[in-house]
């Protein structure tokens, strides 16, 4: 009965250990989109906000002057960087390289 108490107590600990290694990570583009978006509504009320929050969530990112966006340069690049690279390396460097800022 103690090593069964024991065990949940452990797992209860891990289980909000990894709660909190969760909420340290960088907020995704999403989640800084609309932190932005809910900024510029501030002044907004009913139906305005709710038109502009549709509108500035929908927004494309902004091209650059090729016509691609940052993600799309940033992914030809490490592929560029990567083309040497096979497998799990490649897999890895290409993880790395596309969650660098």
């Amino acid at each position: 009965m103690k090593q069964l108490i024991s065990l949940m107590a452990l797992g209860l600990a891990l289980a909000v250990s990894g709660a909190h290694a969760a909420d340290d990570k960088a907020p995704t583009a999403q989640q800084s989109k609309m932190k932005t978006c809910n900024a510029d509504a501030k002044d907004k009320k009913g139906d305005e906000r709710k038109a502009f929050m549709k509108e500035c969530l929908s927004a494309k990112p902004a091209a650059t002057e090729d016509g691609k966006t940052p993600q799309q340069n940033k992914m030809k690049t490490c592929n560029a960087d990567a083309k040497e690279k096979k497998g799990d390396e490649r897999k890895k460097f290409m993880k790395e390289c596309l969650s660098a800022k």
